[in-house]
């Protein structure tokens, strides 16, 4: 994943160079990456970076125009790049490309204020040498994530915690708190990482470095400037949700590259088709199907596709994914450093036929996360007996560390922890394979959201209607789940309703299965009830893949004598769950995901890192 590594010490430059160069090369996961390094003496900084070719941060390093300041950017930054560079050449700065090069004149006239301008998802390494200090900071949000370990003689950071790993073994150690977070919620909670010693930078970060002096670990956003705004009348708050979304969506579709969009039958990708304004055929779209039928995504995606007169094209996960999926999921365990589950294989296989078609993607991810504060995880229980005694004990504990941090506005819960904690691991997944845009993390956006009255919090009202405003005969068209703005109430109800049995159905026969109606299904297997209930909603279906296609790659991995011995199960219990979710008798799609995830984690990561 493009992203920087780095050591701040007082050794031997020649020794800190030889680590950092260790340090990228762990990030180096695909032959369309740049990469460099740059080893400085008086500051005792060593920082390497990775990037996509041709992307916003692909002009590293970044020096003024006297070379004694430095740029290490990595992310974007969405703003009005001409105005903004126009303004820094009258001041006499010498600019050129519309990329990351201009931010460093920004500090010049700004300093460390220059953090509160920037707008996207980044990091990065301010080195002043004027000042001798080096300056390591985040994006607002803490997407773009830092990983670090502090010694008395060091300070180690990276995008990604291999390459602290890779040069630090004695951190190949799994925490089993976070762990036991995993396995209940999916991700890590707080600013803690999978690894022991380990931590995460906090989101809005600016970190000052000197040889003279202690670090200063200071902050330049806090989420209080959010939450401490009025809140607006529902009318006030439509309007300036409008002239917000329309005004900024442009940003996002500025680059030198050519870019792509991920289409649903959701409202939020809709959305951005209705104000993109994208002339026809400009526009690559494409949907993520399944094996079959057309799922409602690639159906409803189809047809806004072909009214805004775009070329549209599905991109199947089947068998060919099925036959890859063994090394597809172990390079997903790898890349997210066992932070996205190995069902993440499928994300993985989908964005790398995506990048064929544009590098850069846009995506409605995030748009019911912010809009509509929309929490998408929570803690959840794995089969009784499966976890060994100490280990269960850190599994139940997420539940409590889950409720204290879920307390408080819901809408800050959803932006500052759900969306670092929870969704950056697919996020830099897909990061590897192209470049992610999103507009409904933009900075004014999200400011404006925590100023909507309570009415409007958690509707999908502003959304649809924005929809309709922007492309009348798009609003028309109802959602994935039978949604429309201003519909006929009581077809819209049927709608909706068929809609939402096919949904609980398709989840009840896949991951949701319960065991008894798995016996059944069992005993109806020649009858392929499969072909009724999936693929209406969802593209993947491991269940039936774990029992049919990967059973014998699961049987391969899980009674390995490695993974049937590993301290955090019950003896025994792992074979059980193997031998009867292949045979169809039992439903543990969930621990498989887990026990699988861990056990590559295990490998890859700790013992051959």
């Amino acid at each position: 994943m493009p992203g920087i590594a780095g050591i701040i010490d007082k050794g031997s430059p020649q020794q800190r160079a030889l680590k950092v160069e260790e340090m990228v090369k762990c990030m180096k996961h695909e032959p369309f990456y740049n990469s460099g390094t740059y080893v400085e003496g008086r500051t005792g900084l060593g920082i390497g970076w990775v990037s996509h070719q041709e992307s916003f941060s692909d002009c590293l390093p970044i020096w003024n125009e006297t070379r004694d300041i430095c740029l290490f950017f990595s992310g974007e930054h969405f703003g009005d790049h001409e105005h903004d560079i126009q303004k820094l050449r009258i001041k006499g700065h010498q600019v050129g490309a519309k990329n990351a090069s201009y931010l460093v004149h920004w500090y010049e006239e700004q300093g460390l204020g220059f953090l509160e301008r920037l707008n996207g998802w980044f990091s990065g390494v301010l080195l002043d040498l004027r000042q001798r200090k080096v300056v390591l900071f985040n994006d607002r949000y803490g997407l773009n994530r830092i990983y670090y370990h502090e010694t008395d003689d060091a300070f180690y950071f990276a995008s990604e915690a291999k390459s602290l790993l890779k040069i630090l073994p004695e951190l190949r150690r799994l925490d089993l708190a976070s762990l036991g977070e995993t396995f209940s919620c999916g991700c890590v909670l707080q600013n803690r990482s999978l690894f022991s010693g380990v931590s995460l930078l906090p989101g809005g970060s600016a970190w000052v470095f000197s040889p003279a002096s202690t670090a200063k670990k200071e902050r330049y956003f806090s989420k209080e400037s959010f939450e401490n705004q009025p809140t607006l009348s529902e009318q006030e708050f439509y309007g300036k949700l409008k002239e917000t979304f329309v005004r900024v969506l442009p940003r996002y579709f500025e680059t030198g590259q050519s870019i792509g969009i991920s289409l649903t039958g959701g409202v939020d990708s809709r959305m951005i088709m209705a104000w993109a304004g994208r002339a026809p055929g400009t526009l690559p779209c494409y949907t993520f199907g399944g094996m079959y039928r057309d799922c409602g995504d690639v159906k409803i995606s189809r047809r806004v596709a072909g009214i805004c007169h775009q070329r549209h094209e599905v991109i199947p996960v089947g068998g060919e994914f099925l036959g890859a999926f063994p090394s597809l999921a172990e390079k997903t365990v790898y890349i997210t450093d066992g932070m996205m589950d190995v069902t993440g294989a499928a994300d993985l296989f989908v964005n790398q036929t995506a990048r064929r078609i544009a590098p850069v993607r846009m995506t409605g991810n995030y748009g019911g996360e912010i809009l509509r504060s929309i929490v998408a995880f929570k803690p959840t229980s794995l089969q009784e007996g499966l976890l060994e005694t100490e280990f269960g004990i850190h599994v139940q504990a997420a539940r409590q560390t889950y409720a204290a941090e879920a307390g408080g506005r819901r809408l800050s819960f959803v932006t500052f922890k759900q969306v670092p904690w929870h969704h950056y691991s697919r996020l830099s997944l897909e990061q590897s394979q192209l470049t992610l845009r999103s507009p409904y993390l933009d900075n004014e956006l999200v400011g404006l959201v925590y100023r909507a009255p309570a009415n409007l919090a958690l509707s999908n009202e502003p959304s649809l209607r924005l929809i309709a405003d922007g492309h009348p005969e798009l609003g028309r068209i109802a959602t994935d789940r039978g949604l429309v703005y201003r519909p006929v109430p009581a077809i819209t109800r049927a709608k909706h309703l068929y809609q939402e049995f096919t949904f609980r159905a398709e989840y009840a026969y896949d991951y949701g299965m319960p065991q008894k109606l798995a016996k059944i299904d069992h005993v109806l297997a020649p009858l392929h009830l499969e072909k009724l209930f999936l693929g209406r909603h969802k593209f993947h279906h491991f269940r039936i893949w774990y029992r049919d296609q990967l059973s014998a790659y699961l049987k391969e991995v899980l009674l390995d004598p490695r993974t049937r011995n590993r301290s955090f199960y019950q003896k025994g219990v792992v074979e059980k769950i193997v031998t009867a979710h292949v045979s169809g008798q039992r439903n543990y799609t969930r621990e498989i995901h887990r026990i699988l995830t861990t056990e590559l984690l295990q490998r890859r990561l700790i013992e051959q890192n």
